[in-house]
């Protein structure tokens, strides 16, 4: 799938944008290269990875087919499974991949149904504090922990700070044994979690653990001539060292020698690019909801569907394009004919009317056969034309080729 050109720009204008007070972001054409990747490992058949979505958010990468299909998933999958099947780390991911769409995860709507995300993440969270006091261990894990304080502070719920305080413990633990993905994302819930409490107490404890973490990374990266890690924890270490300067201050971080490591790297995994993208446009995991809702709402995507069973030879050929809000259905043949010429090809004819859709895909209609090019929403013939119809997010039109 190729990115449209609207899909080029947002990433311009989100590198344009950066705020990286470190000042290190990645070339426009790897950036390019890691959404090009993220944006083909979307597979219709295989479960949304809400991780993609929050990557391609983060990035500026508002106006893809693949989003937008990711985001409607995600909203069905949240509404079926996040109760019962989730861990409470999937549930914070999935908060936070619709965080950074501008969607409310207290109202999650699919399938005629609709679930309040925080509070089962709330729930979930609480599950796994009751097993930290009583086992000393969480049900699942520090780093699935790290990612609800993450979620619930950036929602504005109440529940992140018992886990951030606790989170902050086993960081100066002697005995703890931490990875650097936990720590990382730790350091980024205790973040959020130390712009929002007044407890003097509570704040010298996070500034002590941020502070720590951080050096730590710092002087890993000294070790390890720029790596952190391995190459596929230094995606949310780089989010980390680039969110929380003020911890390591007065101390200088290097980014310039660590981002060097990463273009070293030919990455591949799906998972490891979602991680690193943020990272090289000067972003993290923090910034999850505060992104640009007015440039996410610019823009819709349509479906559109060409049908013929009539003439010749059949052909039956489906796309996903984006259209800026409020653009008419003729917008729409021209982004599917820009993407796809060979399927998707059209010819009009001014009309009193306006234009008229005469040939599609290379096959016209006839007045001597009877034959012309129908319109249709779902089951119901469109009663405007293509120069004034205006489609509506998620619409599918279909053109079907038809007798009168």
């Amino acid at each position: 799938m190729l990115l449209s050109v609207a899909f080029g720009i947002g990433v311009l204008l989100a590198l344009a944008g950066s705020t990286a007070a470190h000042g290190c972001v990645a070339p426009h054409h790897l950036v390019s290269k890691l959404l090009h990747q993220l944006e083909d490992s979307v597979k219709r058949d295989e479960p949304p990875n809400p991780s993609i979505l929050l990557a391609m958010n983060l990035a500026g990468a508002t106006d893809s087919s693949a989003r937008q299909w990711l985001l409607q998933q995600i909203q069905k999958e949240a509404v079926t499974k996040a109760q019962k099947d989730m861990t409470s780390g999937q549930v914070a991911l999935y908060v936070l991949a619709l965080l950074s769409s501008c969607q409310n995860p207290q109202q999650v709507h699919a399938l005629g149904h609709t679930v309040d995300l925080l509070s089962i993440l709330q729930q979930k969270t609480d599950e796994e504090m009751g097993s930290l006091e009583t086992e000393g261990v969480p049900i699942t894990t520090l780093y699935s922990v790290s990612l609800d304080a993450l979620a619930l502070c950036l929602a504005g719920a109440g529940g992140y700070r018992g886990p951030s305080v606790m989170l902050a413990k086993q960081v100066l633990s002697p005995e703890s044994d931490i990875s650097v993905d936990t720590r990382a994302v730790a350091a980024l819930a205790l973040t959020c979690t130390y712009s929002h409490v007044d407890l003097q107490d509570e704040q010298d404890l996070l500034w002590e653990a941020l502070s720590t973490v951080t050096n730590e990374f710092l002087d890993e990266q000294e070790k390890g001539n720029g790596m952190i890690g391995n190459i596929y924890s230094m995606g949310l270490a780089l989010q980390a060292l680039g969110a929380t300067s003020k911890f390591y201050a007065p101390r200088d971080w290097d980014c310039t020698q660590a981002f060097s490591v990463v273009y070293k790297h030919d990455y591949r995994l799906p998972m490891a690019i979602a991680q690193v993208l943020p990272a090289l446009v000067g972003k993290s995991y923090l910034e999850a909801a505060h992104v640009d809702c007015d440039a996410i709402a610019a823009s819709i995507t349509v479906h559109y569907s060409v049908i013929n069973k009539l003439r010749g030879k059949h052909f039956s050929y489906t796309i996903s394009v984006q259209v800026p809000r409020g653009a008419t259905l003729l917008r729409v043949l021209q982004e599917a004919a820009a993407k796809e010429p060979n399927k998707f090809s059209f010819k009009t004819e001014q009309t009193s009317w306006g234009p008229m859709v005469v040939s599609i895909h290379g096959l016209a209609a006839s007045s001597a056969d009877r034959t012309y090019w129908q319109f249709l929403s779902g089951q119901d013939a469109l009663q405007e034309g293509v120069g004034t119809y205006k489609p509506h997010m998620g619409e599918h039109i279909q053109a079907v080729f038809s007798t009168y």
